[in-house]
């Protein structure tokens, strides 16, 4: 790749991460920034949890994406296909995160044994400040840290992007967007529903 090509690259991944962060869990002013540290909510800005959902018959081309994990382990659409793959935007010191942690958890562990993969993507934390939230919160599943690169937050961005955070995409089992909850997963019911979906081919066909 040219350096220009680079350079490019490296510009449209900064856009998206600085997209995310300002749409998602953001301040207006110092104040705010304290609250968010303290854990509180008042006058928080994000997505409100609308479910958004794909028709089968209207899902397009897979999501690509070749990363690796804060641990080391390699995770690629090509490998995972076959498998339904949720995908959580998240950062640490974003209050919805924090409430929806137990949540994703749950359902993940009910899953665990299926063909269901979670993914964590860090939009803006350094790998200590991710591996510490996981621990607070119980997170098993992996986490990629994609404040430098934007690289799954790119890879999504053609078809429906997170647009907030926390945001959560599910992706069917051909790779393919299969639904968005856009904000908090404000209990398990829902992400429960569209992963068990998935699986059993239950989807809505339009």
């Amino acid at each position: 790749m040219s350096t220009s090509r680079k350079r490019l690259a490296t510009i449209a991944a900064t856009a998206v991460v600085a997209a995310l962060a300002l749409t998602g869990c953001s301040s207006s002013n110092d104040a705010l920034t304290k609250q968010y540290g303290n854990g509180t909510t008042q006058n928080y800005i994000s997505g409100d949890g609308a479910v958004t959902e794909v028709a089968a018959a209207d899902r397009t081309d897979p999501i690509s994406f070749d990363v690796t994990s804060m641990t080391g382990e390699r995770l690629s659409s090509k490998a995972l296909r076959g498998k339904v793959v949720v995908v959580n935007f998240w950062y640490a010191s974003c209050p919805p995160c924090r409430a929806e942690a137990k949540y994703l958890d749950k359902v993940e562990a009910k899953y665990s044994s299926d063909q269901v993969q979670f993914i964590g993507v860090n939009v803006r934390d350094e790998q200590g400040t991710a591996e510490a939230f996981e621990r607070t919160f119980g997170t098993d599943y992996p986490t990629v840290l994609d404040a430098s690169t934007g690289a799954m937050q790119l890879a999504m961005s053609g078809q429906v992007a997170p647009n907030a955070v926390p945001a959560t995409i599910v992706l069917d089992k051909e790779g393919r967007v299969a639904a968005r909850v856009l904000g908090a997963v404000d209990g398990p019911g829902i992400l429960d529903t569209l992963v068990g979906d998935e699986l059993s081919g239950k989807a809505k066909a339009s």
